[in-house]
């Protein structure tokens, strides 16, 4: 008994020394945004596939273009604007897969700024967006709405928010970027109830673009070695995004013993694993190619500015999740 014990240990020891590195470098610190991925590694689903996977937790501090076009990741979550913006500037960015079919952004404006309509009432007003890639969404949609973005009467003036919920708070501004899952609760977390709120997500406005997708090198995907790998890693990461559907109060749990910073909290993470299932909901990790033209199109219609100049050619492959997807 105790050499067949010895012997499954080997074993154990053998495979997981014959494992595959991948490392996943993720757009935002640590939360439930991602927990379909760090399901997938604590209920083994990597480990299954052989793979060994490492993710990295990003922040305002780290654009995940860079870290992958740097070599320090084989595979990214970013949002399809920014990828396409750096693509057109020269970096070969592919969408491999697209676990979120629906967009979690939107504006959130205090009622007593008078804004019910945004066709009639953000002209004169000041408006908090997020940049590092996150604004190509926000100035789309004012493009699409004949709003100047330098201010006036006739335009919205831009605050460059911080990536916290403060321009509001101190009526800074008439309405702040949130997320569904995120910041929109810490406004609510802040004292200031939903009644005297108004909010207008970029879905009801007819101005959503895909966002949290998973891409890769161009280069990545000639290498036979590396997109067998992806195969498996696309698979299990899906297996941790629908079992994070199933389960988000554990998915939130699973979330926080990967916090190395103590910030979140279990409330926290819970309501937002359960808004963040409501994103990834319909979708199989392949990319819908009308979601993807819809991206495009929005982003093309930027005027004299457009956040991408010309149809990208080669953005995106089925090639993994045909594969991955296929059992």
């Amino acid at each position: 008994m105790k050499r067949l014990m010895l012997g499954c240990a080997a074993l154990a020891f053998a495979g997981a020394a014959d494992a595959q590195e991948l490392t996943l470098q993720l757009k935002w610190v640590t939360q439930a945004q991602f927990g379909g991925y760090y399901v997938a590694k604590d209920k083994g689903f990597y480990e299954e596939e052989g793979l060994d996977v490492t993710i990295k937790a990003g922040g305002p501090d780290i654009a995940p273009t860079q870290v992958l076009a740097g070599g320090g990741a084989d595979v990214i979550v970013e949002w399809m604007p920014a990828a396409l913006a750096a693509r057109e500037k020269g970096l070969p960015l592919v969408n491999i897969a697209q676990p979120f079919k629906s967009s979690g952004m939107m504006l959130t404006c205090l009622k007593e700024s008078g804004i019910t309509d945004p066709k009639t009432d953000f002209a004169g007003k000041t408006l908090g967006v997020w940049f590092a890639g996150n604004e190509y969404p926000f100035l789309s949609w004012m493009h699409t709405l004949g709003l100047s973005t330098e201010g006036g009467t006739d335009g919205v003036t831009v605050l460059k928010q911080g990536f916290n919920v403060d321009p509001l708070l101190q009526k800074q501004a008439a309405c702040i970027s949130t997320m569904t899952y995120n910041e929109y609760w810490q406004v609510i977390d802040a004292g200031i109830a939903p009644e005297d709120l108004v909010t207008f997500k970029y879905e009801d406005q007819g101005v959503a673009t895909l966002e949290d997708g998973l891409y890769v090198l161009e280069s990545t995907l000639e290498d036979e070695a590396k997109v067998a790998d992806l195969e498996k890693f696309v698979r299990a990461s899906m297996k941790g995004w629908k079992y994070a559907e199933e389960n988000p109060e554990e998915a939130a749990e699973i979330v926080l013993e990967n916090d190395e910073t103590g910030a979140q909290t279990i409330e926290h993470q819970t309501r937002m694993m359960t808004e963040i299932a409501k994103l990834t909901a319909g979708s199989n990790g392949a990319l819908d190619e009308a979601d993807y033209q819809r991206t495009v199109d929005i982003l093309l219609a930027g005027g004299s500015d457009p956040v991408i100049s010309k149809e990208p050619e080669g953005a995106w492959s089925h090639a993994i999740t045909d594969k991955a997807l296929a059992e």
